[in-house]
């Protein structure tokens, strides 16, 4: 029988063979010398495997940070080229929500005037996310870089803070729609409330610190019968958690800016439109349904009023956005503490001429040449609220904000574009 030593090292031409006659007294000898050969080669394994194992995670560690999502050479690059200033007293703006609607069109207009802008967006599945990459693509072709990631990462926020010293930050990611909080309360919380506070503590610490404009809504206006709505009416009785949201935000933006001097601006959209815009607003929702021949759903206020809406065209809201960065005071405060008195703002960017949804409807059937089956019926209690009406006294005195686009106007571009984007030809899809 073989010994354990030619089990370890068997006999092969040209190699060495091991002695057969041993002296019984060596066996004692051999038995150790196998045991310590063994725990060598043992100990010899183990510290082969624990190099493999570190080199490994060395390389594993190295791929990450270069393939990441976010971080690493080549993405702090991009972040620093989108960020590059390319007028006179131009400004660095980091835009979140920079895939969506607004944030999309304010990205374009602000990198368009020669600043450096720099895009966040966590691309959610709220609504169909190929609006949102094809939206990507158009403000890539620009030179305007997005970093893929949600504002609740604050490691995110900061190592973007950490690359390019923002003079501005454009808030514009928020959880949207009235009635959809309905069915995912949890999104607003996290989107609206945590979303902003992470934002927030982020610029606080930063130095210098940014001027913050952030996009609040005329939701917030809620049950208020007064109008045209003002910015110094009541804004305590939120119709939907929406708006609730949105009020909390106003709350949340004026204690930071009295306690750790952060310049903030807060902007209450009024109905927004225009090409690119939200599948889930009506103007959108009726485009659809009126081509595929399907009827749409038109609410009534109360005793059969027709409900209205001081509905916004996209170009007239980035107008009031820009303006209000132009004007955005001085933060005072530095690493999370105060130096003085900042500015707090807040301001209506609205059209000031309240439309009816029927007369939107019968635009739409004009521009589309196609009547729309319509069903009628009550507003359900979802947090809707019967009419908006924007003062916008306080924005045209700031920065000289003055819409332009009527509604007739506005869904003729907005048509002409969803017909283009979606293939359309003579009302039927030619894709």
């Amino acid at each position: 029988m073989p010994s354990l030593e030619e089990e370890l090292f068997p006999s092969t031409p040209g190699k060495y063979k091991i002695e057969r006659s041993y002296y019984m007294n060596r066996s004692l000898h051999r038995c150790f010398s196998s045991t310590s050969s063994m725990f060598l080669w043992a100990l010899f394994l183990i510290a082969l495997t624990a190099s493999y194992l570190s080199f490994q995670s060395f390389v594993d560690s190295g791929h990450r940070y270069f393939a990441a999502s976010w971080g690493g050479i080549q993405w702090e690059k991009q972040v620093r080229d989108s960020a590059q200033i390319h007028r006179p007293n131009g400004f660095s703006v980091l835009v979140t929500g920079a895939a969506g609607f607004v944030g999309s069109h304010v990205s374009l207009a602000l990198k368009k005037r020669g600043d450096g802008v720099v895009g966040l967006d966590n691309f959610n599945n709220y609504y169909d996310p190929s609006l949102k990459k094809d939206r990507k693509a158009l403000v890539n072709s620009r030179n305007i870089f997005i970093v893929e990631g949600d504002v609740n990462d604050m490691k995110l926020l900061a190592k973007l803070f950490d690359v390019v010293a923002f003079s501005h930050v454009m808030h514009l990611a928020a959880q949207a729609g009235v009635r959809y909080a309905m069915e995912n309360p949890q999104s607003y919380i996290h989107s609206n409330i945590a979303g902003l506070v992470t934002l927030l503590e982020v610029c606080k610490n930063a130095n210098p610190q940014p001027r913050i404009v952030w996009a609040s809504s005329s939701s917030v206006y809620g049950l208020n019968e007064k109008v045209p709505f003002s910015e110094s009416d009541r804004t305590d009785q939120p119709a939907s958690l929406y708006a609730a949201t949105k009020k909390a935000g106003e709350e949340i933006t004026h204690s930071y800016n009295h306690i750790y001097g952060l310049s903030i601006t807060g902007l209450r959209f009024f109905t927004v439109y225009g090409p690119w815009g939200r599948p889930d607003m009506a103007y959108f929702s009726f485009t659809r349904n009126i081509l595929q021949g399907k009827p749409i759903t038109v609410y009534r206020g109360k005793n059969q009023v027709d409900l209205a809406r001081d509905f916004t065209y996209i170009d007239d809201i980035v107008k009031g956005c820009i303006g209000s960065l132009d004007t955005a005071g001085k933060s005072t405060g530095s690493g999370g503490k105060k130096k003085g008195p900042a500015p707090y703002r807040i301001f209506n960017l609205g059209n000031t001429s309240p439309v009816t949804v029927p007369t939107l409807v019968n635009i739409l059937e004009r521009h589309l040449k196609v009547k729309a089956k319509k069903n009628v019926i009550d507003m359900p209690g979802n947090g809707d609220v019967p009419f908006t009406h924007a003062n916008i006294s306080s924005a045209r005195r700031e920065f000289g904000y003055k819409p332009t686009t009527d509604l007739q106007t506005g869904l003729k571009k907005f048509v002409r574009w969803y017909l283009s984007y979606y293939g359309y030809n003579h009302g039927k899809f030619v894709n």
